[in-house]
Parts: structure tokens; sequence; C-alpha cells
């Protein structure tokens, strides 16, 4: 079966320890980039069928992933989003927009 898509990093070693094989190659960074946003479409889309838990945690580890190659931690996210949380708010109050 050929997939052509990115997986998280421990996927050919338990592939392999379950008796299967893979073929496997490093992308170049701007592959990587382009890999991880179709990987963040992929979990958004398996989230949005789903909404599991789990499918929103999938949705985190590439969100990381994407900020790493911004050079920015998990940290330095939530900084950000804290900093905008503050100054514009967040969605908590559930507000519609409907003119303005």
């Amino acid at each position: 079966m050929i997939y052509n898509k990115l997986v998280r990093d421990r996927i050919p070693e338990i592939i392999e320890s379950k008796g299967g094989t893979c073929k496997t190659r490093i992308l170049s960074d701007e592959e990587y980039a382009q890999k991880l946003d179709q990987k963040l479409g992929e979990e958004l889309a398996e989230y949005l069928d789903s909404h599991s838990p789990e499918e929103l945690a999938d949705l985190l580890e590439v969100i990381y992933a994407c900020a790493a190659l911004q050079s920015l931690c998990p940290a330095d996210l939530e900084r950000i989003r804290a900093d905008k949380a503050d100054k514009r708010g967040g969605f908590g109050e559930k507000i519609l927009l409907i003119e303005g």
C-alpha cells in the first residue's frame, strides 16, 4: 500500500514490531512544511467528523510541529494565545456577530 503521508516518528518502528515492513525517507524542510499543512487539514477533518478528544490531541500535535518550524515552543504559542485573548477575548461567551 502506498501512503506518501507524514506520520508520527514511531510509526515505522510500530509497523516493524508487528512483523510488517515499510519504506520511508526524511523530508526536506520545504517538503516537511507542505506535508504538515496537509496533515493539519487531515487532522482537522477527522476532528470535525468525530469530535473525539484523541483527534483534538492529534490536531494539537500537528500545531506544535508547525510552531516548531517557526522556532516556537508550546509555551511560546500559549503566550501568544493568552496575549491575544487579553486584547480581543476568547470564545467562551459564544458570541455570534450578525452585523458590524
